[in-house]
């Protein structure tokens, strides 16, 4: 099992999912977004993740949301898009997702979001790797296969820039996570690109060689809870609980002895792993443990630059929505409140202002 951080997104699918927003709007307005008692949370499986599954198994999503009076379902998706889709339908209220999903789905769908938890970055779980080739430019000319439109289509772009290089250097070919390991093994394939644990898997074979990896370009491949804004508004105490959540939860499995080890345990058999192989995934994963690690992060100039970066590779990709002029048409809001973009249309928010209530004690 393992996070499908993807999408092939086709200009219908983006036309379903914009329709569904205003679908959506149209809803929160009739109802004048009145607070509520009752949330839905949907993540998958992922290391940066699996702190939700543990949280709701073992009593600390119902602890927090019984401290603000509210309920909150965390249900997981095997299927990561599925669960996107899900929340930007509005059939659920917040959703784990990477940055560059947030910004092309829900946000470029017009519904608009606010990342309260920053969770964790990519530190090498996401790699370029090449059959018996040891330089990245070795990949000049071959057929690199990655699930388009993902973060290693992403990862690829920024690894070609570092060799002076471009996709027109290379052909893409489209292929399922779930067949990557598999197709790695047949002759024809020389180039892949993908995240853990498939690259783990990949790696065993002698041949393989990592050329590039996430490590390289810190900060970009960012792991976040998203909310929607609108819910958030309304309810600040849903997205207080789910700082507690996190918080209290990372604690747990950061702490030493038994019940750390217990708590890492659970989490790795739920993600289809043992312990070492769940620590091997967390040594290559930047996970903030501390709210004010986090904020800080938030806040930092990295979030604007990465999200500029991705804003740019979306609008090439033709994936910030139908109808698109420029990077532009989406307003991206910083940690620091400057905006990116279209002002009078911002989708996307990072807000640390949670994780500072955390840092502070105050949740």
């Amino acid at each position: 099992m393992n996070r499908l951080r993807s999408i092939l997104r086709t200009r219908s699918m983006l036309r379903n999912l914009a329709l569904a927003a205003v679908m959506l709007g149209v809803a929160v307005s009739s109802a004048d977004a009145a607070p509520k008692k009752d949330f839905k949370v949907a993540w998958s499986i992922y290391v940066g993740w699996m702190p939700w599954g543990y949280a709701a198994d073992t009593g600390i999503v119902k602890k927090w949301a019984d401290k603000y009076g509210i309920t909150i379902e965390v249900k997981q998706f095997n299927d990561y898009v599925e669960s996107i889709n899900q929340y930007t339908a509005g059939s659920y209220d917040a959703v784990t997702i990477t940055n560059m999903d947030a910004l092309s789905i829900p946000a470029a769908g017009g519904v608009d979001t606010t990342a309260v938890v920053m969770g964790d970055f990519s530190n090498g779980n996401d790699a370029v790797i090449l059959k018996g080739k040891s330089d990245l430019a070795a990949i000049k000319g071959q057929k690199v296969n990655l699930v388009e439109f993902s973060v290693s289509h992403y990862l690829l772009a920024r690894a070609l820039e570092t060799k002076k290089l471009a996709e027109k250097d290379i052909k893409v070919v489209n292929t399922s996570d779930a067949d990557l390991a598999a197709a790695y093994k047949t002759p024809e394939v020389t180039a892949v690109v993908t995240w853990n644990p498939i690259v783990a898997e990949i790696l065993t074979a002698p041949d393989a060689k990592k050329v590039f990896d996430s490590s390289q370009i810190p900060g970009e491949i960012m792991d976040l809870m998203v909310a929607n804004t609108q819910v958030v508004k309304d309810n600040p105490d849903f997205a207080k609980a789910l700082v507690g959540i996190w918080y209290e939860t990372i604690a747990k499995m950061q702490a030493g002895g038994a019940d750390g080890k217990a708590a890492k345990e659970a989490m790795a058999k739920a993600s289809g792993t043992d312990l070492a192989g769940f620590d091997s995934q967390l040594a290559s994963t930047k996970l903030f443990d501390k709210p004010a690690d986090a904020e800080a992060f938030t806040k930092s100039a990295t979030v604007g630059k990465t999200m500029d970066r991705v804003r740019k590779f979306l609008f090439e990709k033709e994936l910030l929505g139908k109808g698109a002029k420029s990077a532009d048409a989406v307003g991206i809001e910083l940690g620091d409140k400057t905006v990116l973009g279209d002002k009078a249309n911002v989708k996307l928010r990072f807000d640390a202002s949670y994780m500072d209530l955390a840092a502070k004690g105050k949740l």
